[in-house]
């Protein structure tokens, strides 16, 4: 059946069968696996998840491309379709999950990847590794060290739930339609335990964003109303910083310890 990509979906199909296997291969699937597909779109991936885990839940929005899955599947027990908004789908309560966690897969458009990821992350109980092709540019941010031009809010939020690690790189012209820009597979390791909890991790992401919200400024300048200037001379004094640093030069432990004063 033929299928006319929807801009406004965001929708690049992965066309390039080596880099399907490719990416299939380096989640390092076992039987006993069950994984959620963000996006199934026309089934590619869908297949070659069927054959390595014990079950796929293939999640597509479009409904035209729901009743390509439908056909496509009809005989394939270990694979269920959910025509859902991947945002709309609770993770604790719609799957079946007999042993361990969950595995996620996806290949996700640029202006949704932020909301997703978070939506993700708030099932770290049920969830143990995703896995996404994303624009480059947004893998690197995500994975960027302080002091690096693409370190910033983002950088923290994901490094604090996760450990990221880009896995290889995926050209546009692998994509039908060729995006403009080449994308990322990217591996995000949920984190088991955090510093924080409760209102310390909003303080925490609170004073990160109002950091990188005036980047450009010293961190005493971008804090100033948030954080009460004798907290931040204290954790200058202690830990032996700079008065004058930029946001950007603090890595995520720096704002978690800033947090906790």
């Amino acid at each position: 059946m033929h299928f006319k990509p929807k801009k406004r979906l965001g929708q690049n199909f992965l066309v390039d069968k080596n880099i399907r296997n490719k990416i299939v291969d380096s989640c390092l699937l076992r039987k006993t696996d069950v994984v959620l597909e963000i996006g199934a779109g026309r089934g590619e991936l869908t297949e070659l998840l069927a054959q390595k885990a014990k079950a796929v839940y293939a999640v597509e929005i479009d409904d035209d491309l729901y009743k390509i899955l439908q056909q496509k599947f009809s005989q394939d027990n270990n694979v269920k379709l959910i025509h859902k908004d991947i945002l709309k789908v609770d993770v604790a309560g719609d799957f079946i999950i007999s042993d361990g966690k969950m595995t996620v897969l996806g290949n996700i458009p640029y202006y949704i990847s932020t909301p997703i990821i978070e939506h993700l992350f708030g099932f770290a109980d049920k969830i143990k590794t995703i896995f996404l092709t994303v624009q480059k540019e947004f893998a690197d941010r995500m994975t960027a060290l302080s002091g690096s031009r693409e370190y910033g809010a983002l950088s923290c939020f994901i490094q604090y739930n996760s450990k990221p690690k880009v896995i290889f790189k995926v050209p546009a012209g692998c994509f039908s339609p060729a995006p403009s820009v080449d994308s990322s597979f990217i591996k995000l390791e949920l984190k088991k335990s955090f510093i924080l909890s409760g209102e310390q991790e909003k303080w925490l992401f609170r004073i990160i964003r109002s950091s990188f919200n005036k980047r450009r400024k010293t961190l005493q300048n971008a804090l100033k109303g948030i954080v009460p200037k004798e907290k931040l001379m204290m954790f200058f004094d202690k830990y032996g910083i700079r008065k004058d640093i930029r946001p950007e030069a603090l890595c995520l432990a720096d704002f978690v310890k800033i947090s906790e004063l």
